[in-house]
C-alpha cells in the first residue's frame, strides 16, 4: 500500500481500478477538512468574545455554588430583564394661577414650637471636640425627637464652640438676606459637578411664579467654574434664566450626594420665611407652574407634606436588594441600617392590609412638595438626621422615619400625601445625570 502526506501524518492511499479517482476524493474531503476547521475556529473565536463581552459590561452568569454574608442575599441574575417603560399621566391643575387663593386657616395642622440646636460647646474629657454640621446627637436625643412637641432638637448648621472653625454650608451673606426674603421656594443644588444646569420651562411658569417664587439653585464652587467654562454665566443680579445660583463653600461632607441632603430636606432652615417649598432634584427640568403645583398636591388634598411613590417598588426590603445589586452603598453600611431599623419595627410593606397608612413604602424622592408646618419641618429633620446617621440612600430610612413618627404621636396627625409617580412624570422632564459617581465604601 503506497503512503501519501496529509500535514504532518502518514496516511494509507487506498487504490482500485479508478484509484485516481479515489485520490480526488481523498483531496477533496481533506480540503473540505480545513474548512470546517477554520469555521471552527472562527465560532470559537465569535464565542470568546462574547464572553469577554459579557464580562466586560457586568452581567452575570448563572454559577452554582453557596452565598455567605449577613443581610440579605442578593440573587443572580440569569436573563436580562427588559426594562419597564414608564409614562406620564394627567394631572388636574387649575387652569390658570389667576383666581387661586389659599384655604382659609389652611396651615391650622398639628401645632407645637420647633427650635434648633446652634452651638454646642461639649468639649470632650480629652479636651479634643470635633464639630460637626448636624452636632453630636446622642440616641436618647434621636428617640427623644421623634416626640411632636415643643422641643430644641439637632436638625443641621450646629456650630462648634467659639473660636472653632465653621462646620460647613457656608453662604454670602447677600445669598442670604435675598433667601429670608422668601415665602414661596423652588430649589434644586448640583454639587461635584455631576449634572447640567437645567432651566425651567419658562413658558410654561405663569408671570405671577416669575415674581413671587424663590428659584434658587444651590452649587459648589467647582461646579460653578465648569457650568461657566461650558458657557452659563450668571448675569449682573447672579441668575441663569430663572435660577438665582447661591455657591456654597466648605461643603460639610466628602461625600456629595450627603451634601446635597441639606437643601433637599432643610428648605425650612434656608428659607426661614417661606411658608412652602418645592424641590426637584438636578436631574430633572421644572415643567409646571410652582403655584398650580402648591394648589393640586397641597391645598386641595389639604395635606402638608407631598411626595410621589416609587415607580417600581413599594417595600424597604427591595429597595434594600436593589441598592445592594447595583452597588450604590456599602453592602455592610446598608445591612446595619436596615437591621436597626427591623429591630426597632419596620415590617414589610403589604398591599392587602386596608390599615396600611400609605400607598408605597419606597418613595421616588425626586420631587417634594411642602408647607413648612410643625410637623413637616419636624419630618424633615428627622429624615435628615437618619440619612445622616446611616447612608445617604434616603429612600431606605423614608418609611421608617414615617412610621415611627407616626407611632410615637397616634393624637398628632401628620398629612403626607404619596401621590403617582405618573403625576410626577407630568411635572417635570427627566434626565440622565453628567457622571455615576463610585459609591463610598464605608459611613461618612
Amino acid at each position: 500500500m503506497a503512503l501519501h502526506r496529509h500535514g504532518s501524518e502518514v496516511l494509507p492511499e487506498r487504490r482500485d481500478n479508478s484509484g485516481s479517482v479515489v485520490r480526488s476524493y481523498e483531496r477533496f474531503r481533506t480540503r473540505r477538512g480545513r474548512k470546517l476547521g477554520r469555521f471552527t475556529k472562527r465560532m470559537l473565536s465569535l464565542a470568546l468574545l462574547f464572553l469577554i463581552y459579557l464580562l466586560g459590561f457586568g452581567i452575570k452568569l448563572p454559577f452554582h455554588g453557596s452565598h455567605h454574608g449577613s443581610g440579605l442575599k442578593v440573587p443572580v441574575r440569569t436573563k436580562n430583564k427588559q426594562r419597564k417603560q414608564h409614562f406620564p399621566c394627567e394631572v388636574g391643575f387649575a387652569e390658570s394661577v389667576d383666581n387661586l387663593v389659599e384655604p382659609k386657616d389652611f396651615m391650622n395642622f398639628t401645632q407645637f414650637s420647633i427650635r434648633y440646636i446652634d452651638r454646642e460647646e461639649i468639649i470632650s474629657e480629652h479636651g479634643i471636640f470635633e464639630p460637626r454640621f448636624v452636632g453630636h446627637q446622642t440616641l436618647q436625643e434621636r428617640e427623644n425627637s421623634f416626640y411632636a412637641r415643643n422641643q430644641t432638637l439637632h436638625c443641621g448648621f450646629v456650630k462648634g464652640p467659639v473660636g472653632y472653625p465653621s462646620t460647613g454650608f457656608d453662604l454670602n451673606e447677600k445669598d442670604r438676606e435675598y433667601m429670608n426674603t422668601c415665602h414661596i421656594a423652588v430649589s434644586s443644588c448640583i454639587f461635584g459637578s455631576s449634572d447640567f444646569l437645567r432651566r425651567p420651562t419658562s413658558k410654561k411658569i405663569s408671570d405671577y411664579s416669575k415674581k413671587n417664587v424663590c428659584f434658587v439653585m444651590f452649587m459648589d464652587e467647582l461646579t460653578m467654574e465648569k457650568l461657566s467654562l461650558e458657557g452659563k454665566v450668571l448675569d449682573g443680579e447672579g441668575y441663569v434664566g430663572l435660577w438665582r445660583v447661591v455657591v456654597v463653600k466648605n461643603l460639610p461632607y466628602t461625600d456629595m450626594r450627603k451634601t446635597g441632603k441639606v437643601p433637599k430636606f432643610l428648605p425650612h432652615r434656608l428659607f426661614p420665611s417661606a411658608r412652602y417649598s418645592i424641590w426637584l432634584d438636578s436631574k430633572l427640568r421644572l415643567q409646571a407652574d410652582p403655584m398650580l403645583t402648591l394648589e393640586y398636591f397641597l391645598w386641595r388634598k389639604g395635606s402638608e407634606y407631598a411626595i410621589s411613590n416609587h415607580y417600581d417598588r413599594h417595600c424597604v426590603w427591595e429597595e434594600v436588594l436593589q441598592n445592594k445589586r447595583l452597588n450604590k452603598y456599602n453592602h455592610t453600611a446598608i445591612d446595619e441600617q436596615f437591621q436597626f431599623y427591623q429591630s426597632d419595627g419596620l415590617i414589610k410593606f403589604n398591599a392587602t392590609d386596608e390599615s396600611i397608612p400609605l400607598p408605597s413604602y419606597v418613595p421616588e424622592g425626586s420631587f417634594i412638595v411642602r408647607a413648612h408646618s410643625p410637623m413637616s419641618n419636624l419630618f424633615s429633620c428627622l429624615w435628615f438626621n437618619e440619612v445622616n446617621r446611616f447612608t445617604s440612600r434616603d429612600q431606605l430610612s423614608f418609611a421608617y422615619t414615617f412610621l415611627k413618627l407616626r407611632r410615637m404621636n397616634p393624637e398628632k396627625p401628620f398629612f403626607l400625601n404619596m401621590f403617582k409617580d405618573c403625576e410626577r412624570r407630568a411635572l417635570v422632564k427627566l434626565f440622565h445625570h453628567r457622571v455615576d459617581e463610585a459609591p463610598p465604601t464605608s459611613f461618612v
